[in-house]
């Protein structure tokens, strides 16, 4: 998927802007089809977790984090030319904390790290 768009929603989910990254992540899923749509939709899901983990609605985050971890399970871990196990074990430990009610402040937020391209696949880094 090389829509620029995929970018802009990766580097705004980076930073932390659930909203933003939450319209972007959306417009992709709309206009998606095939193996891409579930991979666009747990992303999606897992941001806006956090935004209701923000907003301080731990129930919600729980809910749309184990929604958006059952997405991404299946799919490839490079899917969309991010590491999708890192985001899924890191998503995993949030669920983990938020069905616990252990505090989420020591653990990492989600980021969507880029792959890196082997000799194969001189593109798979690029987002």
């Amino acid at each position: 998927m090389a829509d620029p768009r995929l970018g802009e929603a990766i580097g705004l989910f980076n930073q932390g802007d659930w909203y933003a990254c939450h319209d972007g992540f959306e417009a992709l899923w709309h206009e998606t089809a095939g193996p891409m749509r579930p991979v666009l939709q747990g992303i999606l899901q897992v941001a806006v977790a956090e935004l209701h983990l923000e907003r301080g609605n731990h129930r919600g985050a729980t809910i749309l984090m184990g929604e958006g971890l059952g997405r991404l399970s299946g799919c490839d871990p490079q899917a969309l030319g991010v590491d999708c196990s890192e985001l899924r074990r890191i998503a995993g430990q949030r669920l983990a904390a938020l069905q616990a009610d252990l505090p989420m402040a020591p653990l990492p937020l989600p980021k969507l790290v880029a792959v890196q391209a082997t000799s194969q696949d001189q593109g798979g880094g690029a987002l």
